[in-house]
């Protein structure tokens, strides 16, 4: 068996404790650790670290682990840690960066890396100057709805792709009425803080459409901040700086046309919080975080136009559910495994900080769409 020190920073927080601490590191040492043979066996062994010693205290407490510090220099220095991850706010996670990669630390983080391409791109080369291993997460390629909709791509089910139309939101409760308190932390809705909806989804949605549609080629994007007031975690108002919603289109370099719509003040009447519908020639997905429905061009209905009647086709009924033809494990931590045995083994694992960059590029892109009321074209990163 082989341990792999893990400095886990910043997972206070919702996602990096749920996502990051439960559902991956301690989830893969329960299952014994990341099997690679009968004689090899990877096995995380973490330690918290952050600035809330009683946050930290509390955390570890309450899953079982025995480590953490708020003294990140003196962790960083102990040769025991092969790897650094960060889950801090994004305008924070530079200078974490840094330090690792002075201490010769594999560095694998959240997305966005950064909230602007330039900073992204120096983080990146940080790492590569420095020959260590570096990846972000990119964990919607993972998800079960998405690699559903893989297998039916790559078995030529939709013929020549045309759209996609991608859905993903819901309302975000603003803290100003009794028994619906905010579920997202306040610094998302300020822009100074690193917050709003563009910097956070495109970077997810330049990942899905580079790797299941084609290379980005361009980008129009509008923005709003729908609701400009809300209550922060002490229950006091402020003023809202940051984008709540964002509505793009973007393009990319093979023809196929993506629509992604994101907000934080939509209610949500579909399968799922985020959705994606795919048209091709052949045939078409409507693709959820879990499940994947398809219908072929053989079994798609002919509507007719006729506002004056009750529809008399159901549309539902069209659509096959693609069943399920694996056991599908947790996004985040099928990412974790790969980076474990990319640090161990030196396996591949293309998703670095430079491919993490892309997504701050076309958040970047899609800000300055909205500013400048037009469409940019995406250049592209080497």
């Amino acid at each position: 068996m082989k341990r792999i020190g893990i400095i886990l920073n910043g997972v206070t927080g919702r996602m990096g404790t749920n996502q990051h601490l439960i559902r991956s590191i301690l989830a893969i040492i329960k299952q014994g650790g990341v099997k690679i043979s009968d004689e090899l066996t990877l096995m995380p062994d973490p330690i918290l670290t952050g600035r809330n010693e009683t946050k930290l205290r509390e955390l570890a407490e309450r899953v079982g682990l025995t480590k953490y510090s708020t003294n990140l220099e003196a962790v960083l220095a102990d040769p025991a840690y092969e790897i650094f991850f960060d889950a801090s706010g994004t305008l924070q996670r530079a200078k974490f960066v840094e330090m690792a990669v002075a201490a010769g630390k594999a560095v694998y983080c959240e997305k966005p890396t950064a909230v602007e391409t330039s900073e992204a791109l120096r983080l990146a080369t940080l790492c590569e100057d420095a020959g260590l291993k570096n990846g972000v997460v990119q964990d919607k390629l993972w998800l079960p709805g998405i690699r559903k909709f893989k297998l039916l791509r790559d078995q030529g089910f939709f013929g020549r792709i045309l759209s996609v139309r991608g859905e993903f939101g819901y309302w975000v409760f603003t803290g100003e009425h009794e028994g619906q308190p905010a579920q997202r932390p306040s610094w998302n809705y300020r822009k100074e803080d690193g917050g709003g909806i563009i910097v956070d989804m495109l970077c997810h949605w330049r990942y899905v459409i580079d790797n299941l549609f084609g290379p980005v080629k361009s980008v129009s994007c509008s923005g709003a901040t729908h609701l400009p007031h809300r209550l922060d975690e002490k229950g006091k108002p402020y003023a809202c700086t940051a984008d709540d919603a964002c509505y793009a289109t973007i393009e990319t370099n093979n023809g196929i046309v993506c629509q992604f719509n994101s907000s934080w003040t939509v209610r949500v009447r579909r399968d799922d919080l985020f959705t994606m519908q795919v048209d091709g020639t052949q045939g078409s997905a409507i693709v959820g975080l879990r499940k994947c429905w398809a219908q072929s061009l053989g079994t798609t209905p002919r509507p007719t136009w006729n506002p004056d009647i009750d529809q008399p086709i159901n549309f539902f009924d069209g659509w096959q559910e693609v069943p399920d033809a694996t056991t599908y494990d947790n996004a985040f931590k099928i990412q974790w495994e790969e980076f474990l045995k990319h640090v161990a083994l030196d396996t591949p694992f293309p998703w670095t900080l430079r491919e993490g960059a892309k997504g701050v590029q076309l958040a970047e892109l899609g800000l300055q769409s909205w500013e400048q009321r037009k469409w940019l074209d995406v250049p592209e990163m080497r």
